[in-house]
């Protein structure tokens, strides 16, 4: 048991809540940001291939295939924090309130 701010007894579940809280609003958080650049860098290859088509002049260094390599490998990390979120938010630990995203 902890000591909480005025002086009584915490129980070690909520310190353990409180943890298990932190960590899926981390995972949440981290989530979010993946899919925010997978946006921007879906917006950038659009705004490529409408660039392309406007006019006759051809780019030698094109930077799609940077793109469309980060874009993979940022699907894979979003679906693997997405996974790892589910799991986490079905396996609550007894004694812990669950967190819905």
């Amino acid at each position: 048991m902890q000591k909480t701010k005025g002086g009584g007894m915490q129980p070690e579940s909520a310190d353990r809540n409180e943890k298990y809280h932190m960590v899926v609003s981390d995972l949440v958080a981290v989530i979010g940001r993946v899919r925010n650049s997978l946006e921007l860098i879906e917006s950038e290859i659009a705004s490529e291939a409408e660039g392309e088509e406007a006019s006759d002049i051809i780019v030698l260094d094109d930077v799609t295939p940077g793109y469309s390599r980060a874009q993979a490998a940022l699907r894979e990390c979003e679906a693997g924090l997405s996974a790892a979120l589910h799991l986490l938010q079905e396996s609550t630990p007894p004694g812990i309130v669950p967190v819905n995203s």
